[in-house]
């Protein structure tokens, strides 16, 4: 008896050092796949994979479970790929981390774990399983090539080269941004009050005149509501506009560390909007409305 009770001790230790880690691990899994779900799914494999194995040969357990949740990911993320007869359709939008506006300082909101913008998400989604992995683990988590090298299957040298391929490619498509949450909001309550007025010229005016808008409403919503990229400030004015009726709605919280929009008629998410905010106008709109994936996600943010 006393012996169990020294092996349940154990057990209870490891769970809680475990448990210590699970916020890298997930920004980790997040970063990788850019599903909440998923993320969470690759998080609970590694305590399985932890839990079959000899623990005395573990050094750094939070390297380990680094390298784990990144091996998992990487194999979730070749799974995925060869399950895809196209390329990612070009409305894809990542699932949203929302959280209250006003409930964390701007200075410890860059040290959250799921602070990563949707348009870094989004390029990240362009490249290949092994390029993602390598820039995700050693440019975000500082893990050495020598760690990342055997869950590629290539050496040091190769795996430095997928993160160099991988950092010019998010180096130059990932758009230029303004990271002051005050200049953000001022923004967005802008482009909000213009909505819910339906003054078409000040919506233009608070647009870039090549702004893109991403809108990912998912498979199966047509009409006037479904997937579109739509660019251009006249047109994406139009597209506030014709949505207007659900401005009323529309509260202000943190969307992936930035200010974003979150929309909920009658109490039922319509929507999740983050945008990017350069020299006082909008660049970037990125939109998830998809029915499906938002039941799924945390809108628990109080309304501001």
């Amino acid at each position: 008896m006393e012996e169990r009770g020294d092996m349940n001790m154990d057990a209870e230790l490891l769970a809680g050092r475990f448990q210590e880690h699970r916020g890298q691990l997930r920004a980790v899994a997040y970063r990788m796949l850019g599903s909440l779900a998923e993320a969470e799914d690759a998080v609970q494999e590694a305590w399985l994979r932890l839990g079959r194995t000899d623990t005395d040969e573990i050094r750094n357990l939070g390297g380990w479970l680094t390298t784990v949740v990144g091996r998992v990911c990487l194999d979730m993320l070749r799974s995925r790929t060869a399950r895809r007869e196209q390329p990612i359709d070009e409305t894809f939008v990542p699932d949203p981390v929302i959280r209250p506006l006003t409930s964390v300082d701007p200075e410890q909101e860059v040290l959250e774990a799921d602070s990563v913008g949707l348009a870094l998400l989004i390029v990240l989604e362009t490249l290949e399983p092994a390029e993602r992995l390598a820039f995700v683990l050693h440019d975000m988590f500082a893990v050495p090539f020598d760690d990342i090298a055997p869950i590629v299957e290539r050496s040091p040298a190769a795996t430095r080269q997928l993160a160099s391929r991988a950092r010019r490619r998010v180096q130059g498509a990932t758009p230029a941004a303004d990271p002051d949450l005050g200049r953000q909001r001022k923004v967005l309550e802008a482009f909000l009050a213009a909505s819910r007025g339906g003054d078409f010229e000040a919506l233009v005016a608070l647009l870039h005149p090549d702004v893109v808008l991403r809108v990912d409403s998912g498979a199966l919503v047509r009409g006037a509501a479904a997937s579109k990229v739509v660019r251009g400030a006249r047109t994406v004015a139009e597209q506030a506009l014709t949505f207007r009726q659900f401005a009323e709605s529309a509260w202000l919280a943190l969307v992936n560390g930035t200010v974003g929009m979150v929309t909920t008629p009658e109490g039922r998410p319509l929507s999740v909007m983050a945008v990017t905010v350069a020299d006082g106008r909008i660049t970037e709109m990125y939109i998830l409305a998809d029915p499906e994936r938002l039941d799924r996600l945390d809108l628990t943010a109080e309304e501001n």
